[in-house]
């Protein structure tokens, strides 16, 4: 359900957002490395690496869209 919504923050923000899909079924070990606990899990990061916000199941895109801008992120 979420890769449709990454897919259009991927076309609509292409120079703003990294909007990365890993299929931890197919990759676990990114889901090791985060502490994925539950699928599907979205990870913000800051534009250093860092992790600013963490959210678990299916996340719309105008909820995602309003996060963005409550930490203060201008698209």
């Amino acid at each position: 359900m979420m890769q449709p919504v990454l897919a259009e923050l991927r076309k609509e923000y292409p120079n703003r957002l990294r909007v990365d899909f890993v299929d931890v079924w197919k990759d676990p070990a990114p889901a090791r490395q985060y502490g994925v606990q539950a699928i599907p899990t979205q990870i913000f990061f800051d534009a250093k690496g860092k992790e600013v916000f963490r959210h678990t199941g299916f996340y719309p895109k105008d909820e995602i869209l309003a996060k963005f801008q409550e930490l203060g992120i201008d698209l």
